[in-house]
């Protein structure tokens, strides 16, 4: 019983989590919004009204999926990867894909957009936990764990090249590498997946330009001030205005025609601009505790498939946000990936707070 009673406390308290950060998300895109909408309070409104409706639907997914059995997503773990693949390959569709300071990662429904390397990640963590556990001590071999691997990251890798959506891979290959470690894969079969990983991404640095621009802009910061280092430098700026209290919501004076993507990659920099040190911490440590009580429940799984899945989702996650940050704060090079459940992105939060709900029920089935 007492056992039942902590497990119960922990399944509590990643609910408490969850919630508190999409709330607490939404506030701080309130705050951002208004950088992009300050001279028209009309669609100050409008942007605020339907982030609002997108937040309110994706708690009620997140609630819904936390009663739903786990193990269900197990029978149709190829399903959901294929459609996947297939609605991620639809952006190249004239007339449905749509592009965007050119790369093709949206499909369009009238004044709805949807990003569709959302539910590439989340098919491709269901597949390979389904497949791995099916498998369990044969996953350790080439045949079934590490060809596998290669296959699934290579159809990803593939698609997200194309589009291009070099950040998605990277957060793809780290959530599958954690996946397969913990399926009890050998390091020297890891070692290959790290070699193959770095020849991906060096024949994508020379053949997409953009990537080069950024790792450039990574090692020296101060060059090209007013084009490729933009960002970053405009950044580093909004946080260290904030200094350790902040200047208040509200009061960002960055998200104003200077930060780019206020409300979307660089939402944590006006975060830390307006709550200062002690708000980008806090924030931190959201995400901190979001990892340590996800493994954890991880860890007490009831089965195989639960284990690896909960992994998938929790370090699909965590690497999206600590990947943000640390682009944001000029630790790792910019990516484009926006921050979870605080950037603008109805796709982003909806699979964000699904894939949290069967987090939630596996830790309700321990």
């Amino acid at each position: 019983m007492t056992a039942l009673r902590h497990y119960k406390k922990t399944s509590r308290f990643f609910a408490v989590i969850v919630i508190l950060m999409s709330v607490l998300g939404y506030v701080v895109f309130l705050s951002a919004v208004l950088g992009r909408t300050s001279q028209d309070f009309s669609s100050f409104v409008f942007i605020a009204a339907k982030q609002l409706i997108i937040l309110v639907l994706s708690l009620s997914v997140f609630w819904t999926i936390s009663k739903l059995n786990f193990n269900f997503w197990r029978k149709y773990a190829l399903v959901i990867f294929i459609i996947g693949v297939i609605v991620t390959l639809a952006v190249f569709i004239p007339g449905i894909g749509l592009e965007s300071g050119g790369a093709k990662r949206w499909i369009s429904f009238g004044n709805f957009s949807f990003q569709t390397s959302e539910i590439l990640k989340f098919g491709f963590v269901v597949y390979f936990a389904a497949w791995l556990a099916a498998f369990k001590e044969k996953a350790k071999t080439f045949k079934y764990g590490l060809l596998p691997f290669i296959i699934l990251a290579g159809i990803s890798g593939g698609i997200l090249y194309l589009q291009p959506d070099t950040g998605t891979f990277v957060v793809i290959a780290a959530t599958g590498m954690a996946m397969f470690i913990i399926a009890g894969g050998k390091w020297r079969h890891l070692a290959v997946i790290i070699l193959l990983g770095i020849a991906f991404l060096s024949v994508a640095t020379l053949t997409r330009p953009y990537i080069k621009d950024r790792i450039i802009t990574y090692l020296n910061p101060q060059n090209d001030l007013l084009g490729a280092s933009y960002q970053i430098n405009q950044s580093l700026i909004a946080i260290g205005a904030g200094g350790v209290t902040g200047r208040g919501f509200g009061q960002s004076v960055q998200k104003f025609s200077f930060l780019p993507q206020p409300i979307g990659d660089s939402i944590f920099s006006v975060a830390a601009e307006e709550f200062g040190f002690i708000g980008a911490i806090v924030i931190l440590l959201f995400f901190t505790l979001y990892g340590l009580i996800g493994l954890k429940i991880a860890s007490s799984a009831s089965n195989t498939f639960g284990r690896l899945l909960a992994t998938g989702i929790v370090i699909l996650v965590i690497s999206q946000s600590f990947i943000n940050i640390g682009a944001m704060i000029g630790i790792l090079p910019l990516t484009g990936i926006p921050l979870v459940f605080f950037s603008q992105g109805g796709s982003a939060l909806l699979f964000a707070l699904l894939e949290s709900g069967i987090v939630l029920n596996i830790s309700r089935r321990i």
